[in-house]
């Protein structure tokens, strides 16, 4: 049954409110009366649109993954230049975009990734769809910058994409756990010399 407007506005309210109570605390750690209270929802109405605690996990998991898709291809629209370009940009935005803030820091799959994979399979399938989804689209800009030039022959854009991205969440881990973003440069760094020619 499709909702009414006013119905989907209350329901993107509670998902919305709840994001950043989610990003600082996690799933666990964000019980469902903080829930109700930072949304100004009764209980009842927050079971009218999710059949549970974990259901609104799952639909809150599905909206920013959307959004995040979204929003890289945005950033790619607006930076000029070749794929090269485009992807450190990406990276870049993971340290510092001075419209949404450091990526990094709002990162759900770097918030969540290891605790809801113990705790819900449809949840830990959804981060998973979208990291591989990310990886493909990394994958098919490298293929881009080959073909363009900008990024060496060589390289593997499949292995290549699944290397950075595991380099860059485990750098945005290391850079929560020290309140620090040099391991976020380091990787920066790494990246711009993975993508280097092979010299002669």
């Amino acid at each position: 049954m499709k909702r009414s407007s006013k119905s989907e506005a209350t329901r993107q309210h509670i998902l919305d409110t709840s994001f950043p109570l989610v990003l600082q605390k996690g799933f666990v750690g964000v019980g469902l009366q903080e829930i109700l209270k930072a949304c100004d929802v009764p209980k009842g109405s927050f079971y009218h649109y999710f059949a549970s605690k974990e259901a609104f996990g799952c639909a809150l998991l599905e909206q920013y993954i959307t959004d995040y898709k979204n929003q890289v291809e945005q950033l790619w629209q607006l930076t000029d230049g070749s794929a090269y370009a485009r992807l450190m940009a990406l990276w870049q935005a993971w340290i510092e975009d001075p419209i949404h803030g450091g990526w990094a820091e709002n990162c759900l799959i770097v918030k969540l990734a290891a605790e809801v994979s113990d705790l819900s399979e449809d949840m830990r399938q959804i981060l998973n769809f979208g990291v591989n989804k990310l990886t493909e689209r990394v994958a098919t800009l490298l293929e881009e910058g080959q073909q363009e030039g900008s990024i060496p022959a060589h390289i593997q854009p499949v292995k290549m994409a699944q290397v950075m991205y595991q380099l860059w969440l485990g750098a945005a881990l290391l850079a929560k756990l020290a309140q620090d973003k040099a391991p976020l440069h380091l990787a920066l760094e790494t990246t711009h010399n993975l993508l280097q020619p092979i010299k002669d």
